[in-house]
This record gives C-alpha cells, sequence and structure tokens, in this order.
C-alpha cells in the first residue's frame, strides 16, 4: 500500500465530510442543501471505510490519522443517526410552537362552520325544551332526568374516589367522539354533520334540564374548566371532517384523488393538536372539575383563563427576519 498516495486520493473526502459537519454542529441540518445531505451519507459511508483500511495499515499510515479519522466517524455517527432523531424533536416542537396555530388559522373556516353546526343544534334543543318538556326526554338519557329532576342535584358526584378511571374514560370516549368525526367526512361529511348537531342537541338539552331545576351556575362550572379545550377539541375534529369532505365533493383546481390527500393531510394536523388538547382536558374533567373542594367562582376563572390561552395560542404568528 503506498500510503502518501492513498492519503493524496482520499483526503478530499475528509475534509469534505468535515466541512459538512462542522455546517451541521453549527447551524443544524438545515444549512445543508438537499444534493449536500445526500453527499453526507455517502461521504460517511466512505471515510468508515477508509477507517477500517487505515486500522489494517495503521503500522503503515500512523496513529494520528487512525484517530483523527475516528473522530470524523465518531462525529458522522452522531449527526446522521442520533441528530436525525434530534431533529425529529426539533421538528416536532416548531409544529406544535407555530405550524399549528398556522393549520388552525388556515382551516378557521371549516372549524367555524363545525361550531356552528353544533351551536345550531344546541339552540334548536333549548327551544323546544323550553316549550316541550316530551322533547327534552327525547335527548336526553333517563338516569339524568331522574337525578336531576327527582333528586334534585348533579350527577357528577359519581366521579369522586374512581378519578383515574373515570379520567381515562372521558378521554377515550372523547377520543372515540373526535376520530368518528373527522372519519364522517368520508361520508361526504354527512355523518360529521350529524354528530356535531346530535351533540349540540345534547348539551342543549342538558343546559335547559339544569336551568330548569336551578342547578345551571354549579353544571356550568362544572364544565367550564374542561370545557375550554373538549369543545374546541370537538369543533377542530368537525372542521377536519369537513375538509375531508370539501376534498371529495369540491377538489377545485386538484384532481379528486390530490384534492382528498391534501386536505386529509391539513385534517391530521389538525388532529395532533385535538388529542393533547383532550388528554388535558380528560385530566381536567376527571380530577378538577368535579372537585367539591375547588370552589364553584374559581372553576369558572380557570375554564375561562384556558379558553383565553388557547385563543392566544391559536392566533399565533411566526416572525419573520
Amino acid at each position: 500500500m503506498n500510503v502518501k498516495r492513498w492519503i493524496a486520493r482520499r483526503e478530499p473526502n475528509w475534509k469534505q465530510l468535515d466541512e459538512l459537519l462542522t455546517r451541521i454542529e453549527k447551524r443544524g441540518l438545515r444549512s445543508l442543501s438537499t444534493q449536500e445531505i445526500k453527499s453526507l451519507a455517502s461521504l460517511y459511508r466512505s471515510v468508515s471505510a477508509d477507517l477500517a483500511r487505515a486500522r489494517t495499515n495503521q503500522a503503515q499510515v500512523g496513529n494520528t490519522l487512525v484517530q483523527d479519522l475516528q473522530r470524523l466517524t465518531s462525529r458522522g455517527y452522531s449527526q446522521i443517526y442520533q441528530g436525525s432523531r434530534k431533529q425529529d424533536w426539533k421538528t416536532a416542537i416548531d409544529f406544535y410552537k407555530w405550524g399549528l396555530p398556522a393549520v388552525v388559522q388556515e382551516t378557521f373556516g371549516y372549524t367555524a362552520i363545525a361550531t356552528g353546526i353544533f351551536c345550531l343544534g344546541g339552540l334548536i334543543a333549548w327551544w323546544f325544551s323550553w316549550r316541550d318538556p316530551q322533547f327534552l326526554e327525547m335527548i336526553v338519557p333517563d338516569h339524568l332526568i331522574r337525578t336531576v329532576r327527582d333528586d334534585g342535584r348533579l350527577w357528577m358526584g359519581s366521579i369522586l374516589g374512581v378519578e383515574p378511571e373515570a379520567a381515562s374514560q372521558i378521554m377515550t370516549n372523547n377520543l372515540g367522539v373526535t376520530f368518528r368525526a373527522v372519519a364522517g367526512g368520508m361520508t361526504l361529511g354527512l355523518f360529521t354533520i350529524f354528530l356535531l348537531f346530535m351533540n349540540g342537541l345534547l348539551i342543549g338539552g342538558v343546559g335547559t334540564l339544569v336551568e330548569q331545576n336551578n342547578l345551571a351556575f354549579p353544571f356550568w362550572a362544572f364544565v367550564f374548566p374542561h370545557g375550554s379545550l373538549e369543545l374546541p377539541a370537538i369543533f377542530f375534529s368537525g372542521g377536519a371532517g369537513l375538509l375531508i369532505a370539501r376534498g371529495i365533493l369540491f377538489p377545485g383546481q386538484y384532481r379528486r384523488i390530490d384534492a382528498i390527500k391534501v386536505y386529509s393531510l391539513k385534517a391530521a394536523q389538525l388532529m395532533f393538536g385535538v388529542i393533547p388538547m383532550l388528554i388535558v382536558a380528560g385530566v381536567i374533567e376527571g380530577f378538577f372539575s368535579p372537585s367539591p373542594i375547588v370552589p364553584d367562582p374559581l372553576k369558572y376563572f380557570a375554564g375561562i383563563g384556558l379558553f383565553i390561552a388557547l385563543i392566544r395560542y391559536c392566533s399565533r404568528q411566526r416572525e419573520h427576519v
């Protein structure tokens, strides 16, 4: 092996790899072009092979060169394999910091329609429930009516003592509702609309029931803390379902299959926001909302504060320098 000739032939690759790694270490992977990222993997494999050959001929090439190549390959391994995982975390953090608010703002019209459908159901339930007790019995479960009318109390006390199980069941139920709302987009949005409307009917009917029996203040004190996140999560998921329906029904400038892909991606991005919202809401509903230790005014304050924080978060704008 002619060491000098081998080093002269291979040294440009070592320098190129060192230069790319230095840029990544200083400015991150985004500082490289697509072609440079492809070259990075190729150079790493090439230098790893050079290291193996240098070790085999260590007596000829010397310990210094072997150690330099060892350091170079270690840096390459760190950035290519471990750095990719760090990059994934950075991407996720960046999405929740800026990407999700941008998607919420971009798809606000669909969320607004979903909210309107829900509120329409609530208003219809409120209007007819005040005028016809039989209508209320059609939309509100019998055990809730008996508890409120006959016993003169709310039903949330059943959660006390089994908070962890209740929180888990609440999260599972809410996630089921939101995923059905999204999947309803594949029915041209009909099931999504039905689900939103029926949930609106239920909350409108229950709201009327507690109002008629002078339990509105403690009821809404229970709803406000977790509802400030839970209801917007349902509206976002309804909007996601309507987005999918839009791709099917009105592809616009896209081919229908491409429109479904585009709008489904936006729907999926919304759901990445819905899931953590429902997890937090489930914990609040299981532990905080039904707690008799927490005063009702504090529950109202907590719910309003969470809702304001959510609005401020969804209104964030990425700063362009």
